[in-house]
């Protein structure tokens, strides 16, 4: 067990910080556009609904590199890794067209989800600045990935440090028009993100190509990575990680916009909760990328025991992290809001919902784990089926019916996300207990 821990901690900080500092890009905007303008923070927070929503098909679609390129890694089959990585940076083309489709899109959906006009054509404005990056932004998680199944967790951490400055600066420069730059205001923000992503690929490439991390795992182009059978092997695995991750996603977007329509104090104070529970979220997700590597590469190595005490140890872990973050929002539960808005409606607002997603952090941190140790066995299919039963069929009906219908507002929507999220952690538990790499061995070998 002390073993399990040090390598799964090994992998889990470098991706975590990682995961955080991703999360801090948006959270970057977030400060930023909300001392700009609240119209702005809200507006940016409805497009990051549609954004985010539709990017995570594509994003769980190339997850499906996981199992892939960790089972290689720990059999000692470079080529296979090497090629995976090219059918990932091919997808990352493909998918980007039908997502550059539904950006534009963005004012229809939202004003067909009864969100303020106004704010609807803004988000649009916001979304469509970013659609250059898109093809950027899906193969830089296509060769993260491919790094991360091989055990090399660092340079990706480097470059998304770097990031966060380039996206500091960015903004600064054209949310408020500084160093020559006009004053853009929330398409700025879309502007300096999409200028992120950029910046980040080629920096991963770089630093791939300078330190030759690719050696005994990479192949030269050719038809292969074309191949409709190995696409279809990438997409056999990513498309149920996919539909995972947009239902779990779109539990908490929709929550969203059930929160638009209580009010733009209500929908930034919503937006100021999620954006904290998402930036915990990420030290839960950086242990479930790792136990993705570290499960894939035991069952790769035929080590099955190995790898179900990996995935256990795992859980624990994350259950650990979870209970201090909801330690720190029940403490601070007045101060944190502050740190986004001077708006002390919105602040209040804030500040009484921040216990509910104190409540359901380690259901938070159980089930992302969960979810991670089913791709680095390649068993996709379970979460996708516990996410749209737990969020769509009770989670969502019942905060939305006591947000709206029953008069709680704000507190309805969160309450529903927790008893979601509590049925998940529940479901994947006893799944691995019963049908964990241990327990399917003649599957796996």
């Amino acid at each position: 067990m002390r073993i399990e821990i040090r390598r799964l901690t090994t992998l889990a900080w470098p991706v975590a910080v990682t995961q955080i500092s991703t999360m801090m890009l948006g959270v970057v905007d977030t400060l930023m556009l909300g001392r700009y303008a609240v119209e702005a923070l809200s507006a940016a927070a409805l497009a990051n609904v549609w954004v985010w929503g539709t990017l995570q098909l594509a994003v769980g679609t190339l997850y499906g590199l996981d199992p892939i390129v960790a089972q290689a890694h720990g059999a000692g089959d470079g080529r296979r890794a090497g090629i995976a990585l090219q059918r990932g940076l091919v997808l990352s083309v493909v998918l980007s067209v039908p997502l550059a489709l539904l950006w534009f899109g963005t004012e229809e959906f939202l004003r067909a989800m009864g969100q303020d006009p106004a704010l609807a054509a803004a988000a649009e404005r916001y979304t469509l600045v970013q659609l250059p990056s898109l093809p950027f932004f899906l193969a830089f998680f296509a060769l993260r990935q491919y790094l991360q199944g091989r055990e090399i967790v660092r340079p990706a951490l480097w470059v998304l440090l770097g990031a966060n400055l380039f996206n500091v600066v960015a903004n600064y420069a054209l949310i408020f028009g500084h160093f020559g730059f006009p004053r853009l205001g929330l398409e700025g923000a879309g502007i300096a993100t999409g200028a992120t992503r950029v910046a980040s690929l080629a920096a991963l490439a770089t630093l791939v190509i300078r330190f030759r991390l690719h050696e005994a795992a990479w192949v030269p182009w050719s038809r292969h990575a074309l191949a409709w059978p190995g696409l279809r092997e990438v997409l056999a695995l990513g498309i149920p990680v996919g539909v995972q991750t947009s239902l779990e996603a779109w539990a908490f977007l929709g929550a969203a916009l059930i929160a638009g329509r209580l009010g733009t104090h209500a929908l930034a104070a919503h937006t100021i909760v999620f954006n904290l529970a998402a930036l915990s979220f990420m030290m839960p997700l950086g242990v479930a990328l790792a136990a993705v590597t570290r499960v894939g590469n035991l069952i790769g190595a035929r080590r099955l025991d190995d790898a179900q005490r990996a995935a256990w140890v795992a859980m624990a872990m994350a259950a650990g992290l979870m209970a201090a973050a909801a330690g720190v929002f029940l403490a601070l539960r007045h101060q944190l809001p502050l740190l986004y808005t001077p708006d002390l409606v919105v602040v209040g607002l804030a500040a009484s919902i921040l216990p509910i997603a104190a409540a359901f952090q380690i259901f938070d941190g159980l089930q992302v784990v969960g979810c991670g140790v089913l791709r680095g066995m390649g068993r996709t299919r379970p979460a996708a089926v516990f996410n749209a039963v737990s969020y769509w069929l009770l989670g969502i009906p019942l905060g939305a019916w006591l947000a709206l219908s029953a008069g709680w507002g704000l507190a309805g929507v969160w309450w529903g996300l927790c008893i979601g999220l509590a049925l998940v952690a529940a479901s994947l538990v006893v799944w691995l207990r019963f049908r964990g790499p241990a327990h399917a061995a003649r599957e796996l070998v």
